[in-house]
């Protein structure tokens, strides 16, 4: 059973197309416009092990805003159809990842209850042409359209783009655990029947 999606989404902010694979490898390209964020997509793929391509247009003579949050809306819809009924994944992922100075922490259970705690201060207002703030709208924008409950905590960490990357890896890597298919679980990893 194939285990993809490719999503578009089109409004008068944005044109995005989100297209993924779950039991790729980590190919990944990403065009957004906003060189870091691109970035943050790529290692998101690869340390997720999940075939991932973003094209996406926005308004960015506005500012990155609405790009950055539609694509989460997208990528989260993408999951989430990716996904299917979640029969045989194991639900929970927990990944800690240090990058240089920083470590973060992610935690998350694809429950079909969207929830997004983040507990991270970012010391800078932009990495390159990336509004630091857009971390956490783009984070909650995946959890609500995927229906992930996902917590972030920022464990250690002075420079904004080393705390981002780092926790952009630890959601990639807590994905691959609870995407991941288990043959011993029947049907779906809830004692309700269902996710």
């Amino acid at each position: 059973m194939s285990r993809t999606a490719v999503i578009e989404r089109v409004t008068g902010e944005t044109a995005i197309t989100v297209s993924l694979n779950l039991d790729g490898s980590g190919q990944a390209k990403a065009a957004t416009g906003i060189g870091f964020f691109d970035h943050m997509l790529i290692l998101l793929s690869k340390h997720g092990l999940f075939d991932l391509r973003v094209d996406a247009r926005g308004d960015l003579e506005v500012d990155g805003h609405h790009t950055v949050e539609d694509t989460g809306i997208v990528l989260g819809q993408a999951l989430a159809k990716a996904l299917g009924d979640k029969a045989g994944i194991k639900r929970y992922g927990t990944a800690f990842v240090p990058m240089d100075e920083a470590l973060a922490m992610v935690s998350l259970d694809i429950s079909g209850r969207p929830y997004l705690v983040f507990e991270a201060v970012l010391p800078s207002e932009r990495v390159g042409q990336f509004d630091s703030e857009l971390t956490e709208e783009f984070l909650r924008a995946v959890c609500v359209h995927a229906g992930i409950t996902l917590h972030v905590r920022l464990l250690a960490g002075k420079n904004t783009h080393h705390i981002i990357e780092a926790i952009f890896k630890a959601c990639g890597r807590a994905l691959a655990e609870a995407t991941r298919r288990d043959e011993r679980i029947q049907g779906v990893m809830s004692s309700k029947g269902i996710l």
